[in-house]
């Protein structure tokens, strides 16, 4: 009995990993086994980048909540304590975009915050 290889699916897993490799430089694009070692090398960044990207935009709400909150003359660790203290509850992605886009409330809250 002759060997069966299903040379159609094998063909066409190739053909799948190499189109996802398409614009990658040099033989990651177009040798098989090069390719498929970048692609799933790639894979792992993504995943890893996924976890990343959370705490880059938490550092990135603060320095824009630190920027703001020294207009009004308080630093960001202030700012938080007094926050906290005051019972005020609103996260660092909200007071952010209060911070850079609607700058007035943001105001209000800081005057809020430090009332006595």
């Amino acid at each position: 009995m002759p060997r069966s290889v299903n040379s159609v699916a094998s063909r066409a897993r190739r053909k799948k990993i190499l189109k996802l490799t398409r614009g990658y430089f040099g033989s990651r694009k177009n040798v098989w086994t090069v390719a498929k070692n970048a692609w799933e090398k790639g894979q792992l960044y993504a995943y890893r980048d996924r976890k990343r990207k959370k705490g880059h935009f938490r550092a990135l709400w603060i320095q824009r909540i630190n920027a703001a909150a020294r207009l009004e003359g308080l630093s960001y660790s202030k700012l938080m304590g007094l926050l906290a203290k005051e019972n005020i509850k609103i996260n660092r992605k909200v007071l952010a975009d209060l911070a850079v886009n609607h700058p007035d409330a943001f105001k209000a809250v800081v005057k809020r915050a430090t009332a006595k």
